[in-house]
């Protein structure tokens, strides 16, 4: 039988990535090592960090407490919003090394187009609150720099987060590396098909966070919906003997899609790869795919509006 640790897919340079990781966005101390270690345990190869998550060294004491040889993971981090000069760059990168305690990565990201100030503080902001923005630096431009890192041999492969197409069409035409990835939301209610598409013209790959619909947001209010009990989505889990977070991961990998649900509960972590024993029918996949609404959940609001929403770089104003 298929199982988590033998399922993977090939990458535009030849690398191969777990399909299915951990993901530890939202994941609080003192909580995710335990996670990240029982992840590896229980079979995962493939674990997503950032150094915004705040926990990379947490991360790091994890991966190490497992005991697998580094060569047998695929780590994954991002380079954060305030580090995209291209003169803060590696030093960004060789940070999240340190921190994760690994000698290189096998895939970084940009973790946003969107560059915010200079500087060491993560979320720079002005005296009334508001965050300070580098609207001058464009993300092809820092682009340029992450490549400098894979032929250092830092990374092995490099890619895009939260980037819309013509911001991937722009580094694809200006680099001379082709990004590997382009990590985005993605759940039925935001089904991408139209950015997936796109990428996958130009042999770019995505990789879904978010999801389950990400329920533990921390803006979500309780008279949101939650994608995990939507009623169609429950008969189906039903029908197969399995939860509905089961039928949206194996949704996502059998239409292409590299999934990192999140999880620090050790029971929720092995029930996330138990997605291999059963295949959803073409018809079942269309009706979830039907679902999407363009229901984007994980870009903080303000008063009503993107909170990002000014900055010339925000990727969210175009269709996809």
């Amino acid at each position: 039988m298929t199982t988590i640790s033998d399922t993977y897919v090939t990458l535009n340079n030849g690398q191969k990535m777990p399909v299915l990781g951990l993901g530890t966005w939202n994941s609080k101390p003192g909580e995710v090592q335990a996670a990240v270690e029982a992840a590896i345990k229980c079979g995962y190869r493939h674990i997503d960090c950032a150094y915004c998550y705040g926990n990379e060294k947490e991360v790091g004491e994890g991966i190490k407490a497992a005991g697998v040889e580094r060569s047998q993971l695929f780590i994954t981090s991002k380079l954060w919003n305030n580090k995209h000069h291209p003169e803060d760059v590696e030093a960004a990168c060789r940070q999240s090394l340190t921190d994760l305690g690994v000698e290189y990565l096998d895939l970084y990201l940009i973790h946003w187009p969107i560059a915010f100030q200079r500087g060491e503080e993560r979320f720079p902001r002005n005296a009334d609150g508001n965050l300070i923005y580098d609207s001058t630096l464009h993300p092809t431009y820092t682009w340029l720099a992450m490549e400098k890192l894979v032929k250092k041999g830092l990374v092995r492969s490099i890619g895009v987060s939260n980037f819309n197409s013509k911001q991937v069409a722009d580094i694809c035409e200006k680099g001379s590396i082709t990004p590997v990835m382009n990590q985005v939301e993605c759940h039925p209610y935001l089904n991408q098909s139209k950015l997936k598409k796109f990428c996958e013209d130009r042999k770019v790959m995505l990789t879904a966070y978010s999801p389950l619909g990400s329920p533990d947001r921390p803006w979500a209010k309780p008279e949101d919906e939650k994608l995990l009990d939507n009623p169609k989505l429950v008969a189906m889990a039903q029908k197969y003997n399995k939860s509905s977070a089961q039928v949206l991961i194996r949704w996502q990998i059998q239409g292409g899609v590299a999934v990192i649900p999140k999880s620090v509960t050790p029971s929720r972590i092995q029930e996330n790869a138990d997605v291999f024993d059963f295949v959803l029918s073409d018809q079942e996949m269309e009706e979830i795919n039907s679902f999407d609404c363009n229901g984007r959940l994980i870009v903080p609001m303000v008063d009503g509006k993107f909170r990002d929403g000014a900055h010339p770089h925000f990727p969210f104003h175009i269709e996809f």
